[in-house]
């Protein structure tokens, strides 16, 4: 009588970041039961930003200026807190969007002692000439071989079926290395929390 049961499906949607799953690591296992028999299981892996709380990975990636290539290097901070801003592809709708968005708000983040940077798989002569054609002033630094990605749990597999980059994610680190704010969004076609950024940066 339960046959019906037996064919289940079943959406799951996870925000990341939020601490769902924290204590289970990346894999966990999801049960469906009817009526207290177990009759379907799967092993899911949940790709989820390193932790609040934790060390953030110290990095130094190559940014295109005008003067052209420099180190951009995390604990060489100047006293700073970051605000470390993943992103799929330059030339793309909603990272144009985000990074405009930020570089118009810029001085909001200089008013809570804070330096953005930008990171994605692009090289650093894409992301010169993006921010180039964008008016983008926010410092970008090239994961070309996703080497920083990967270090902070945040690689989009198979981005519309090209091939792996950055996930849209976010992150506080204080100039004590720390991570304050953790963030992946479900898509990259969403933005992160902007107004949680800047409360764990004010906090």
């Amino acid at each position: 009588m339960f046959a019906a049961f037996r064919k289940i499906t079943v959406l799951l949607v996870v925000k990341t970041g939020c601490g769902l799953f924290q204590g289970g690591g990346k894999l966990a296992l999801l049960f469906v039961s009817c009526f207290g028999e177990i009759i379907h299981y799967t092993s899911i892996h949940f790709i989820m930003p390193i932790a609040v709380g934790s060390t953030a990975p110290d990095f130094t990636l190559k940014s295109k200026t005008a003067d052209g290539l420099a180190d951009v290097t995390l604990s060489d901070n100047g006293g700073k807190s970051t605000v470390l801003l993943f992103f799929p592809l330059a030339f793309t709708g909603v990272c144009t969007q985000e990074f405009c968005d930020v570089t118009a708000g810029i001085s909001a983040y200089d008013d809570l002692n804070a330096r953005v940077i930008g990171v994605s798989v692009d090289s650093p002569f894409a992301q010169e000439a993006w921010a180039n054609a964008n008016n983008i002033k926010t410092t970008l630094a090239s994961d070309l071989n996703k080497e920083v990605t990967k270090a902070y749990d945040v690689v989009f597999p198979m981005l519309a079926g090209v091939g792996d980059t950055s996930a849209r994610a976010a992150f506080v680190i204080g100039a004590d290395g720390v991570v304050k704010y953790a963030e992946q969004t479900p898509a990259p076609t969403e933005l992160p929390t902007f107004d949680a950024i800047k409360a764990a940066l004010a906090g």
